[in-house]
Order: structure tokens, then C-alpha cells, then sequence
């Protein structure tokens, strides 16, 4: 087997290019209606393209940083960064906390979290770059370790990542009160140990450790146990509250949307009912627009990427290049899921995105800017080469030629 550079997954390329511009046009319909809502509610002066053109800024800040890392900044150079990125990323997030506390007018605050730095109309919400910088350094640090022969040990691998784990949820759920964040940061970190062979008994006791934590983060937050609440009443038929209102109405769009949804520019939730149409809700007014048939489609798109970064994982042989690459599908992964099932009543609703189609830059950006690293990887993939003896052989060279294609599709 050999790394030789060859055509990049298209599937990835055209798949992921195919979701922005499905969200940009979703975003063009209802954006103006979500203007109405807050300018009629908190007496803002939202002009009806305003969240259009942002959506649009989004779209190209993230084909721009997709293709950057696609094409221009090798994942040798990122991987040099590893540990520099992951110390900024946190020192944002601790900087963000700090400022929340100080009220600052440089800290955006929503609902009484504050999660984004505020920079006149530009906004920055660094729990997303905490994801990407968790993806680079982990999989730097464990194929280090994985090598050394540490992998599993208390104090050489253990307890460090505890720490940076650790710190990176108490900044992520804590301060900031992102449980849907600390989602994605846990999915990650155990979709990598997973794949990084730690042994099966200690990935048990430590993944029973985090739900015994996560269990408790949720115990003890009102907010969350609202939710928890309100989700079991949906679940169990009770009568309609202020609590079950976003999953009963995410619900009902899905449900008028019928086989074939209402049509682009037909929603009826859009228009206030819904709350977070076009963030974390998209998926309800997706479903509400082109019904059953249209949101099979996308979940078969999101489907194919997962499909084909799994592939790209599998045929690469660099350890470290392919725990980033599983990073990078435990993050989508876990986003998509837990999205579709708040929206669908399955799961209290979090607040996470679905990824490359809610309103919202700073999420797409650095997805892209990861998804770009992957199609980047997939065109260094093993190929099998074939050989003069293999030329003398009819039957080995169509096997050869066969598993070459399948390999560099």
C-alpha cells in the first residue's frame, strides 16, 4: 500500500456545498419573518434581508476557510499547532467567562448566557473554535501516546487529558451554559478514545464516570431540569404548558409539512410560533417546507458525508491523521443526532445547531474549515499500486485496478 496523492472525495465536496446553499436559501425565505418576530417583540429595527446577508457572510467566510484548508494549509502545519491552538482556544473561552461576569458590553449574553464575544455588528462565539482546537490536540496527543506505549496509563495519559477535558467542559457548561456544546466536546473525546484503543474496561469506567457527571450537571441546573421536565410531558401525552411550547411546535411544523412540505416561503411556524427557527429549530422548518420527502433527503446527505469521512478514516494510515479525521465524524455526528432528535421530541431540546445549514457564522466556519482538513487528507489515502508482476496477471491487475477506484472515489 502507498500515499500517493489522488483525487480528493467528492462526495464530501459537493455534499457539504450542497447543504450551505440549501441553508442560505431556507434562511433568504424565512429571515425576513424572523426579523418581524424581534422587531415586534423586543422593538428592534432588524431590515428584512438583514439575517439573509448574514447567512450569506457565513457562507463565504466558510468556503473560504473550506478551502483554505482543503487546498492552501497543510494538516502538517496545523498539527505543529496543536497545543498552541487548544491554549488560545481556552484562554477565549476563560476571557469570554471573565468578561460576562464584569458585564461587559464585549460580551453577548442571550437568555442570561453569554457565549459570544461582541465586536460591533460582528459577534464570535469561541466554544466552536474549542471544538476544532479539541480535534487537532487530541489527536496529536493520543497517536503520541499510542506510540510511546502510554496509552491507558494514569499519569501519562489519563491524567492530562482529565485536565484538559475537564477544564474544557467546566468553561463550555459552566460558565458559559452550553450543554449542547459540551455534547459535541464529549462525543468527540470519546468517538478518539474509542479508535485510539484504550483498553475496552477503562473506556467503560470513564464513560460511566462522565454520564454519573453529566447526569449530575442536569440535577442541578433548574434551567435544564425545566427541559427535562417539559420533555416528559411531551413524551407522555400531558397537557400543552409554556415548557412543552418548542418541542410541541417543533412537532407540529413537522407534521404540517406533510410528504411534500408547505414550499419555500410557506412556513407558518417561521412566523413566531417556532422559537430559534432559523438556529437550532431549522430542522422543524425544514421539515415544515419540504415535508417527509425533502428531510429524508437531507438526512441521506448527511448520511453520505459521515459515510465518506468514515472511508477517509479507514483507508488512512497516519495514526494521528485519522483520530483527527474520527474527531472531526464524532463532531458532525453528534450535532446532526441529538439536533434531529430534540426537534423531533426524542431528547430534551439542547440548543445545538445543525451543522452547515442553522443561521450562525462562527459554527459554520469552523466545521468547514474541519471538513476542508478531511477532503484534504482523502487525497492522500492508501492505494494499492500495481506492479509489473501484477501486469502479468490479468486477474490481479482488475482486482488492483478495481480496489485503486474504490479508494480514490
Amino acid at each position: 500500500m502507498k500515499n500517493r496523492k489522488h483525487k480528493s472525495d467528492l462526495a464530501i465536496l459537493f455534499a457539504t456545498l450542497g447543504l450551505m446553499a440549501l441553508g442560505l436559501i431556507v434562511i433568504y425565505a424565512i429571515g425576513p419573518m424572523r426579523a418581524n418576530v424581534l422587531n415586534s417583540t423586543y422593538g428592534t429595527e432588524y431590515d428584512s434581508n438583514y439575517f439573509f446577508f448574514g447567512q450569506l457572510r457565513a457562507v463565504i467566510l466558510s468556503l473560504i476557510a473550506f478551502f483554505a484548508a482543503f487546498k492552501w494549509i497543510p494538516y502538517r502545519y496545523v498539527k505543529k499547532y496543536a497545543k498552541a491552538l487548544l491554549i488560545v482556544a481556552l484562554a477565549l473561552c476563560g476571557l469570554l467567562w471573565i468578561l460576562s461576569m464584569m458585564h461587559s458590553n464585549l460580551a453577548k449574553c442571550e437568555l442570561g448566557e453569554c457565549r459570544w464575544f461582541q465586536f460591533g455588528p460582528v459577534s464570535f462565539q469561541p466554544a466552536e473554535f474549542l471544538k476544532l482546537a479539541m480535534v487537532v490536540y487530541l489527536a496529536d496527543f493520543m497517536a503520541r501516546k499510542r506510540e510511546e506505549g502510554n496509552l491507558g496509563k494514569l499519569r501519562e495519559f489519563w491524567l492530562p487529558l482529565a485536565i484538559v477535558s475537564g477544564l474544557s467542559l467546566f468553561l463550555v457548561v459552566i460558565a458559559e451554559g452550553d450543554l449542547g456544546t459540551g455534547v459535541a466536546l464529549i462525543s468527540i473525546i470519546f468517538g478518539m478514545l474509542l479508535i485510539a484503543g484504550v483498553p475496552a474496561r477503562q473506556y467503560l469506567v470513564m464513560l460511566a464516570l462522565v454520564l454519573a457527571v453529566a447526569v449530575g450537571a442536569v440535577v442541578t441546573s433548574s434551567h435544564r431540569m425545566e427541559r427535562v421536565d417539559a420533555w416528559l410531558a411531551t413524551m407522555s401525552g400531558s397537557e400543552t404548558s409554556d415548557s412543552t411550547y418548542h418541542i410541541e411546535n417543533a412537532i407540529l411544523a413537522i407534521g404540517t409539512g406533510g410528504l411534500f412540505g408547505v414550499g419555500i416561503g410557506n412556513s407558518v411556524q417561521a412566523t413566531g410560533y417556532l422559537p430559534e427557527s432559523i438556529n437550532d429549530s431549522i430542522f422543524a422548518i425544514l421539515g415544515e417546507t419540504f415535508g417527509f420527502i425533502g428531510l429524508f433527503i437531507i438526512i441521506l446527505i448527511f448520511a453520505v458525508i459521515l459515510f465518506r469521512i468514515l472511508k477517509v478514516a479507514q483507508s488512512t494510515q497516519a495514526s494521528d491523521e485519522q483520530l483527527f479525521i474520527t474527531g472531526v465524524f464524532s463532531w458532525m455526528l453528534a450535532q446532526v443526532i441529538v439536533n434531529i432528535m430534540a426537534m423531533t421530541g426524542l431528547v430534551p431540546v439542547t440548543g445545538i445547531t445543525l451543522p452547515l445549514l442553522s443561521y450562525g457564522g462562527t459554527s459554520m466556519v469552523f466545521l468547514a474549515y474541519a471538513l476542508g482538513l478531511v477532503l484534504q487528507l482523502s487525497c492522500y489515502t492508501s492505494r494499492e499500486v500495481i506492479t509489473n508482476e501484477d501486469i502479468s496477471s490479468g486477474g490481479r491487475l482488475g482486482r488492483a485496478y478495481h480496489s485503486s477506484r474504490r479508494r480514490s472515489s
